[in-house]
């Protein structure tokens, strides 16, 4: 290497270091290691992804003003399930990727004051108004869920159901892919329904970056 052009030498290096901060942004990928995170939650606490090692973790993207989610908010549905979750020792953080001026957009006040009035279950809201974890998981939509196992890698990702409707009797009959999903890694079995098309509203993201 010592017979090498500086240029050249510099420019692998920074060629390795590229390809290294690409593959640590890299999309979330199924039995791979979910993509690390920081934040900070609606009470003030930063929370980290890596703060919940050995146990299963559900992200769960929300936008108060999606019909989606408010089919679910509405219904009781997602805090039942936010609820048996927790008890049951899953780590639940829905999720706000909503930019400011934007559909959804959370401040702590707001946040803490819209889990108030839907009864939000979950371990925590995570503010990400700038978009970096949504943007780090490719959410897309609004309710978009993710399940990672004790292990810390993607176990389930797609829909929180089958059912890509707004009308609350849409729930009847529905295949709870998310619930599904927790039970199978309770149990100690692979998820046997591990992807599925995520469905509701487009996340709300600055449209200028």
């Amino acid at each position: 290497m010592t017979g090498l052009p500086r240029r050249l030498v510099l420019g692998g290096v920074l060629a390795v270091c590229a390809g290294g901060a690409a593959a640590a942004a890299a999309a979330p990928r199924l039995g791979e290691p979910a993509p690390p995170f920081r934040a900070m939650d609606a009470d003030g606490r930063r929370r980290a992804l890596s703060d919940f090692a050995g146990k299963i973790v559900v992200l769960e993207w929300t936008n108060s003003g999606c019909p989606y989610c408010g089919k679910h908010y509405g219904s009781g549905t997602m805090q039942a399930l936010q609820r048996k979750a927790v008890k049951d020792g899953v780590v639940w953080l829905t999720v706000a990727s909503s930019a400011p001026d934007m559909q959804g957009y959370f401040t702590p006040a707001t946040a803490r004051a819209w889990k108030a009035m839907v009864h939000n279950a979950a371990t925590a809201i995570l503010l990400d108004g700038d978009g970096k974890i949504g943007r780090l998981y490719e959410a897309k939509a609004t309710p978009q869920m993710f399940v990672i196992d004790r292990a810390g890698r993607v176990a389930y990702m797609g829909g929180i159901d089958d059912r890509p409707y707004t009308d609350p009797e849409s729930l009847k009959g529905a295949k709870p892919y998310v619930a599904l999903a927790l039970a199978d890694l309770r149990a100690g079995r692979p998820v046997a329904i591990p992807v599925s098309q995520p469905y509701g509203c487009s996340v709300k993201y600055n449209s200028a970056e």
